[in-house]
């Protein structure tokens, strides 16, 4: 996966073998995405790179990623259960995810259409962020990992083929994640296993 920012709106995020092609999602949305980052960086958000994908950040929290797929492109907020959601433009990545936290496009220019929605929620979010508010646990689900949930938040495949995952295989990622001390650490071990949560398999499985 790439790791500088400007890598991502040239070339993809480096996580399939489309990468730095002209059949890059990346690049089939190439002037949507760069809408999005111009939104993103007008509000005053700090750019990173996080799993591969361009992650804005404020008050040291994250508090959106936008990513691509061949038949659109998306842009989600991390600790959804706290947004608002007025405009009723949040879904849900996958049928099992627990918040709405994603404005999916299929048109660029759905991107200028929402551009006053969009900076509106951005500054809701980084409000909550400057407050150090977060979400309320959800003491009946499983207790993921904070790299978890992220990744998870930033990462529409994978979030609903971990979903889509028994109790017993999402536990078993829980279980082999909690093991790490280091977040680096934990963050590694997602990336390792991404290929198999997306495969239905288990963390022992083969």
């Amino acid at each position: 996966m790439i790791t500088d920012i400007e890598d991502f709106f040239v070339k993809g995020c480096g996580r399939c073998d489309r990468f730095d092609t002209s059949d890059c999602a990346v690049m089939l949305w190439s002037d949507g995405l760069g809408k999005l980052r111009e939104i993103c960086l007008s509000a005053g958000l700090e750019e990173t790179v996080k799993w591969g994908q361009p992650c804005y950040m404020h008050a040291g929290r994250n508090i959106a990623i936008m990513g691509a797929y061949q038949n659109k492109f998306v842009f989600g907020f991390f600790n959804a259960a706290l947004m608002k959601d007025p405009d009723g433009v949040l879904e849900r990545p996958g049928p099992n995810t627990q918040h709405a936290n994603t404005i999916s496009f299929t048109d660029i220019r759905q991107v200028a259409a929402m551009k006053d929605t969009i900076r509106a929620y951005l500054n809701e979010a980084k409000a909550y962020a400057e407050a150090g508010k977060t979400p309320p646990k959800n003491t009946k689900a499983l207790d993921l990992p904070d790299e978890l949930a992220e990744a998870l938040d930033a990462d529409v495949e994978l979030a609903e083929a971990f979903y889509s995952l028994t109790p017993g295989r999402q536990r078993s990622y829980v279980i082999h994640l909690n093991g790490a001390k280091k977040s680096e650490t934990r963050i590694k071990r997602i990336e390792k296993f991404r290929d198999k949560i997306i495969a239905g398999k288990g963390a022992t499985e083969y």
